[in-house]
């Protein structure tokens, strides 16, 4: 098969990225022709895979969106690919990979009528209508089963064209016989002792995975846990934001700022706590990547993946509406009680479960129907 990805832009440590990065990898493991195009690619391309960047001008994002679309489209189309792949939204997709949540649905429910009125707003509904309104017929693979009936209630999409994916995490973050190697030597890197209790945060856009709040839970700690306690924040993100609020906090060295890195296994087994409070997240893979590394989780229940740590007990949990006082007692609790049991339940709940599935069942998904 000749098989066209598009994405907007890549960068090595997206959710996103990574995904389209190993699903267009498999495609040309098997045989399959593979072209991506994107407007900006950072970093290592795939292998067996041929990768056209396709730069557009205009002043702001939803014009170059819509102009990257098209282009986009229209050069895939060109080549008469047996399917058209959009990790971004946009007409003309043979299969969307749903990683975003709905956009005219969040333009409703968290902006005001003046954004609805913008360009911006029409514009990226107009990309967003071109996969799942009824006039399309694109197949729609979701990574958060909780948005089908939202695509449904705004655009009317026909149910068949929903398939429901698993999770895709990665294989290394699992806990392996080597472990303890790992945790320690995580640890001696970061200079973190064997006392002390180390937070982490793993992922991009800071302020929606919410580090300002897991700083303020850092900052009321009792002084004598927060004494023993470090926080690792890792993300292809700009941090000065965040610096200046760890500042007014007085968190001082306890906290440190780190960007993207490629040794995220070592890192789940040198933490004590992954601590993702996010306020919107529509899968979180951050979290299963932990409950395989057996990593205790604090999260919230904004995140698509959340539902997993409650089945496990292997964190916790914090309920909508967010309340800083319940993720403050929350990590206390945590820190307090421990990582054994959480590692325990964690590790029994991965096994039982296929967490690993995601990219094979997209590429299957790809050939549907190919002769």
């Amino acid at each position: 098969m000749r098989i066209v990805f598009i994405l907007h832009r890549y960068f090595p440590y997206g959710g996103l990225q990574r995904d389209l990065f190993a699903v267009a990898s498999l495609c040309a493991t098997v045989g399959h022709q593979v072209r991506i195009h994107a407007q900006r690619w950072e970093g290592p391309e795939p292998e067996g895979c041929e990768v056209r960047c396709l730069p557009v001008a205009g002043r702001s994002n939803h014009v170059r969106a819509r102009r990257f679309a098209a282009l986009a489209v229209k050069q895939a189309e060109a080549w008469n690919p047996d399917r058209i792949v959009g990790f971004d939204k946009m007409p003309g997709l043979d299969v969307y990979f749903a990683a975003d949540p709905c956009f005219i649905d969040r333009a409703h429910g968290e902006r005001s009528r003046v954004y609805r009125m913008l360009p911006r707003c029409r514009q990226f509904s107009a990309l967003e209508r071109g996969v799942f309104g009824p006039e399309a017929s694109t197949r729609i693979l979701l990574l958060d089963g909780r948005q089908e009936p939202v695509y449904r209630r705004w655009y009317g999409t026909e149910s068949g064209r929903f398939v429901h994916l698993p999770p895709g995490v990665a294989p290394d973050r699992r806990a392996g016989p080597d472990a303890e190697e790992l945790r320690r030597e995580g640890r001696t890197g970061l200079g973190v002792d064997d006392d002390s209790r180390l937070l982490l945060m793993l992922g991009s856009d800071f302020h929606r995975k919410g580090c300002d709040r897991a700083l303020r839970a850092l900052a009321a700690l009792p002084q004598d846990v927060r004494a023993q306690t470090r926080f690792l924040v890792v993300g292809a993100d700009a941090p000065k934001r965040m610096q200046r609020l760890s500042a007014r906090l007085k968190l001082g060295d306890s906290v440190q700022f780190s960007p993207g890195r490629d040794d995220v296994p070592s890192l789940l087994q040198a933490a004590d706590l992954l601590l993702h409070p996010a306020r919107t997240e529509n899968t979180g893979t951050v979290l299963l990547e932990a409950m395989v590394a057996g990593l205790p989780v604090l999260t919230t229940a904004a995140c698509g993946y959340a539902p997993h740590i409650d089945s496990a007990s292997s964190g916790i949990v914090l309920r909508e509406p967010f309340r800083q006082a319940a993720l403050d007692a929350a990590l206390v609790r945590m820190l307090v009680q421990g990582k054994a049991n959480y590692r325990r339940r964690a590790l029994a709940y991965a096994a039982r479960n296929d967490l690993h599935g995601l990219h094979a069942r997209v590429l299957a998904e790809i050939e549907a129907g190919h002769e």
